[in-house]
């Protein structure tokens, strides 16, 4: 057979075809068998050294497992809100960073690279312990929010002014050339393409946070970290209290990576089309 030959169905080559898939469903079925069997053999092994240590007793899970487990409610909710915000002050960001004005990108830089050079657990202390020495009193739940959405604004800051600079320039030239203003231009062509490029690495973030937000639990927040260590120590159980937090916090990610991953997915598949 030439190396340029078609391959008809139905036709005489359609055995060998049958013969390659065959073989390739049956190296991925190979593949996902080992991989969860070497998911499920280290997780089973973990599992009987703290079963082995006396760190797990039924009972605390029992009666305490639930009450971290609500903690889920609230991580999700300052984790939201706070993508939300942190998404806008990216915008403005990016802007800033890349305006020909030398005051706007002198803020926007200097408001990157200061959140960028100092711990989340810094910013959380400052906003919710040192604000208020200047008069300015946060309750906790918005002070998690705004420490948490000022940090990560910052560094997707430099997402989203990576993904705005993706835009071809060809196609700001031809708006301009139609007669179209910068903010015109921005809004209805640079913008949307941007935001399609940086909403992986948004989800990506996002995910972050979730983990992230458990530094919040030192204003007193009463999440998942909050919780479990909260119930471990008043119980003398702090193990099994913060293995409990750990699989939540896991179990969250893993939930939200997948809705990622389905993003990731659709938005390649728009892309094949285009």
């Amino acid at each position: 057979m030439s190396a340029n030959a078609t391959l008809v169905p139905g036709g005489p080559e359609a055995p060998i075809l049958g013969q390659i898939r065959a073989s390739q469903r049956a190296a991925r079925s190979s593949f996902r068998a080992k991989y969860f069997a070497t998911w499920f053999v280290i997780l089973a092994i973990v599992g009987a050294a703290i079963v082995a240590t006396g760190n797990a007793e039924p009972d605390f899970t029992t009666t305490w497992g639930r009450y971290i487990l609500e903690g889920a409610g609230l991580t999700v909710l300052i984790s939201t809100v706070s993508i939300f915000f942190a998404t806008i002050l990216a915008v403005i960001g990016a802007l800033g960073r890349l305006s020909s004005n030398g005051f706007i990108n002198g803020a926007a830089s200097l408001y990157v690279s200061l959140v960028r050079g100092t711990p989340l657990l810094v910013q959380i202390y400052f906003v919710f312990y040192a604000l208020p020495q200047m008069g300015i009193v946060i309750d906790p739940i918005p002070a998690g929010i705004v420490a948490l959405a000022f940090n990560y604004g910052a560094y997707m800051t430099e997402i989203f002014r990576a993904g705005i600079q993706a835009v071809p320039r060809g196609q700001r030239e031809a708006a301009e050339s139609l007669g179209m203003t910068e903010r015109l231009l921005m809004r209805r062509i640079v913008l949307p393409q941007a935001v399609r490029i940086v909403v992986p690495a948004i989800g990506n973030d996002f995910v972050s946070m979730i983990k992230d937000s458990s530094l919040v639990s030192v204003v007193g927040l009463q999440e998942i970290l909050w919780r479990s260590s909260t119930v471990g120590r008043s119980n003398s159980q702090l193990i099994q209290a913060l293995l409990i937090a750990a699989l939540v916090y896991w179990a969250l990610t893993m939930f939200f990576s997948y809705f990622q991953g389905r993003l990731e997915h659709r938005l390649a598949l728009s892309d094949v089309r285009l």
